[in-house]
């Protein structure tokens, strides 16, 4: 995508002037403002600024893979154990402290993406700019607030509402924690206005910003988490017959820049590697050291043995998400059997222009999810069985049925696993389904509902009670 390349010189101005003093409210008073707001051009500068917070290291860049996939039975750590891979390590093992930099990531640069949503938000409405334009700004910026909410919620539970622009560090001082019910019907609110103001796609250099399918999307997942099944049945119906979605025809070919933004992409979180800062560090992290071009792998975010066991045999996804094997640097093959080595390469293998900037996109949306929460929402109907065996058909298996060993939620749960890996769903599906406890103990770990509020937030908030 070509907006925040546009925009680089007036969001670099942007973003400096944003102060970090206060989680994530960056105070009007600590920003020069008294300029800026005056024009349609400053209003789409602002809301890329809030765009630019999905990029973060506390965002899709790496704290919310931590948190949704190696917290889960899906990834683990990898091998090392020191430094900072220790620090991941004992996220992995609910073992983390409140003191944790990459929680502490998480929920500061959340709020921050927050905070510049609420900005957008709170001065579009005097600016004498095009109507139409304008309320699809605001609906982009209800959207990514409502996203980062989302991950808040799922991941801390009680937490600050924040939906005006912060005026002072004092004021952020006196935010009060409301329940993750409030803050999830909230999300509902701004859902329903930013699909009514977003369009159904873009082209050219907006390609990649929300668009009416992402946000009833979320809209959809939220209400299935709320358990307001009907609600999210009508939303996902919504979707599949209004909104021109359908699944691309071989999973392959969802992977890769070349694929980016095809039929079944409904949002990403967008990155551009070649030296413009927009790149992601992700593909490296992901990967084991002699498989990218620039020779730096951490090889983290590695699949357990309990996943490279979930595939069927046959299942085209099963490579087109993870690798066991590669050639190292002498030449030598190692494989899962010899050495171990499994890593995921949606992601990407060969490509970073740097260490740390890849081009890969991050799927946060996608059809097949679509599909699979209309089956959840319907029940264990023969339209859900349909469903799911349309997802299972593109990965070159079977039909299932009300007659194929297990209860309906694992045999959803589990096509859920194999299609979605990797892609930030399992640890929300595991709560959302309620199986939390019994999926982490057959991975030998003590689970913990929800991550440690981070205690700086506690040290500016004597009102604040810790999970």
């Amino acid at each position: 995508m070509n907006y925040k390349v546009l925009n680089i010189v007036l969001l670099t101005g942007f973003l400096l002037s944003c102060s970090e003093d206060f989680t994530d409210l960056a105070p009007v008073s600590q920003r020069n403002v008294a300029n800026f707001y005056q024009t349609g051009s400053d209003l789409e500068v602002a809301v890329n600024a809030a765009y630019s917070a999905l990029q973060q290291d506390g965002t899709y860049n790496e704290a919310y893979w931590i948190m949704q996939e190696m917290r889960s039975d899906n990834t683990d750590q990898g091998p090392g154990t020191t430094g900072l891979a220790r620090e991941r390590a004992v996220i992995e093992d609910f073992e983390e402290i409140s003191t944790s930099e990459i929680i502490t990531n998480a929920y500061v640069d959340s709020y921050l993406g927050i905070a510049r949503c609420n900005t957008v938000l709170d001065r579009a409405d005097p600016i004498d700019m095009d109507a139409t334009l304008k309320e699809r700004i605001k609906g982009e910026a209800r959207f990514i607030r409502s996203l980062l909410y989302y991950h808040l919620a799922v991941s801390f539970g009680n937490i600050p509402l924040i939906l005006t622009e912060t005026q002072s560090v004092a004021e952020g001082s006196e935010h009060v924690q409301v329940s993750a019910e409030t803050i999830y019907n909230q999300i509902v609110q701004d859902l329903i206005q930013a699909e009514n103001a977003l369009p159904i796609s873009y082209d050219g250099s907006n390609l990649g910003r929300a668009t009416k399918g992402a946000a009833a999307t979320l809209l959809a997942k939220v209400y299935l988490t709320l358990g307001d099944n009907g609600s999210a049945e009508t939303v996902l119906r919504r979707i599949i017959s209004d909104y021109g979605y359908s699944l691309v025809p071989d999973y392959n070919d969802l992977w890769g820049v070349p694929n980016e933004h095809n039929v079944e992409s409904i949002f990403e979180v967008e990155f551009q590697g070649g030296g413009f800062g927009e790149g992601n560090r992700f593909t490296n992290d992901f990967s084991p050291v002699p498989a990218l071009q620039t020779s730096v792998g951490a090889y983290r975010n590695r699949p357990t043995r309990s996943m490279l066991a979930a595939y069927e045999p046959g299942d085209s996804r099963f490579f087109a998400s993870m690798d066991t094997s590669y050639i190292d640097d002498q030449g030598m093959l190692l494989t899962n059997t010899a050495d171990d080595v499994r890593f995921v390469v949606k992601y990407g293998i060969d490509n970073p222009f740097n260490e740390g900037d890849a081009p890969n996109n991050f799927i946060v949306f996608r059809f097949a999810d679509v599909l699979l929460m209309l089956a959840e929402a319907l029940g264990e109907v023969q339209e859900a069985y349909d469903l799911i065996n349309q997802v299972r058909a593109r990965a070159g298996l079977s039909a299932i049925d009300g007659s194929t060993p297990g209860t309906f939620q694992e045999k959803l749960l589990q096509e859920r696993k194999v299609e979605l890996a990797f892609e930030n769903h399992r640890w929300a599906d595991i709560i959302r389904f309620g199986v939390v406890d019994q999926i982490m103990t057959a991975e030998g770990k003590q689970a913990k509902l929800l991550f440690l509020i981070p205690q700086r937030e506690l040290d500016l908030n004597s009102n604040f009670s810790q999970n």
